[in-house]
């Protein structure tokens, strides 16, 4: 899959089909988009899709943005296994939010991606105040030789599938609907990075990973499973490939860490019964059960009690589990 920053690629002008979204989560009314656009695409065209980094509510309002369900780099990587052939990332800064829903539709669909359909939800909006609609994305696709090819809402029994509805379910640990709603188990991807490598002096070690932004729709602690990134630092011919197989079994903290006076949101995992080194390479975490919330402590003692009790439960329920 090739992977674009901007829409200035006169190079690449052969006609495509494009799918437009934010794609967090790429979850099954995601997955429903794409597979519409496979189905158009056929054998004589191009997947592509259209997402923005970062995403518009974000950008318009940094401080109330919902927690990521993934970040670009999971988010690439699930959109390439999904059949994508081009992902245009495209930087949503003031110039594309001012960006007229006709002037979107001439730089980025027509001058820019030379698309053939379109794929959108029904719900879809565009252009400076959201002043694009499905109706008027036809009027433009009438006028500039595109197609449009809506697709509706995807549900669960009742529930609308959406990044919101998953993000509600992840709150309440509820990782069996979470995954209905993904079609896939909910996972964080992300590269270890050195620690103040106080849970090592505690007996508990751990791989830490600072989530995209630190933005993560989860808190507290949780039985989860881990492994390598197939394909990543650390596979084959390395040194440091003991997780590139199966699943280990660990233990995991989301949080900001107050009992040992930290600040920033981390993921930190403790891997049972691993000793290796882990830094510098990409870890994906699969969280398998809420065990409880994040709590301070008045002393290290208690703090390590609390662990003990964590990681006895976490393998109690993690020992009948299985995993595709």
């Amino acid at each position: 899959m090739r992977v674009y920053r901007d829409h200035h690629h006169r190079d690449l002008s052969a006609a495509s089909i494009v799918a437009i979204g934010n794609f967090d989560g790429v979850h099954r009314g995601h997955q429903a988009l794409l597979a519409r656009a496979r189905e158009r695409a056929g054998d004589d065209m191009d997947v592509a899709v259209v997402s923005f980094e970062p995403l518009p509510r974000a950008w318009f309002d940094s401080a109330n943005a919902p927690p990521r369900l993934t970040g670009p780099a999971q988010k690439l990587r699930l959109l390439r296994e999904a059949g994508v052939d081009l992902a245009w990332l495209l930087r949503f800064n003031g110039a594309l939010a001012g960006m007229s829903a006709r002037g979107f539709v001439e730089q980025v669909l027509v001058s820019g991606l030379n698309a053939r359909t379109v794929i959108v939800g029904e719900d879809f909006r565009f252009g400076k105040g959201r002043e694009g609609d499905l109706d008027m994305l036809r009027e433009l696709g009438s006028e500039f030789g595109f197609g449009v090819a809506p697709v509706g809402d995807v549900n669960d029994g009742e529930l609308r599938i959406s990044s919101t509805a998953i993000r509600d379910v992840l709150a309440k640990g509820d990782f069996e609907q979470a995954a209905k709603l993904l079609g896939r188990p909910f996972s964080v991807t992300g590269h270890v990075i050195r620690g103040q490598q106080l849970g090592r002096t505690l007996g508990y070690p751990t791989a830490n990973i600072r989530p995209w932004k630190g933005s993560i729709p989860l808190q507290g602690v949780y039985a989860v499973r881990a492994r390598l990134v197939p394909g990543d630092a650390g596979q084959a011919g390395s040194d440091k490939s003991e997780l590139a197989g199966p699943w280990q079994d660990g233990v995991a903290s989301v949080g900001t860490r107050p009992a040992v006076g930290g600040g920033e949101t981390l993921l930190e995992v403790h891997l049972f019964d691993f000793d290796g080194d882990l830094y510098g390479q990409r870890l994906e975490t699969r969280f398998i059960a809420r065990l409880r919330g994040e709590e301070d402590f008045a002393s290290l003692e208690a703090l390590v009690a609390k662990m003990d009790n964590d990681a006895r439960a976490a393998r109690s329920l993690l020992a009948p589990a299985t995993l595709e």
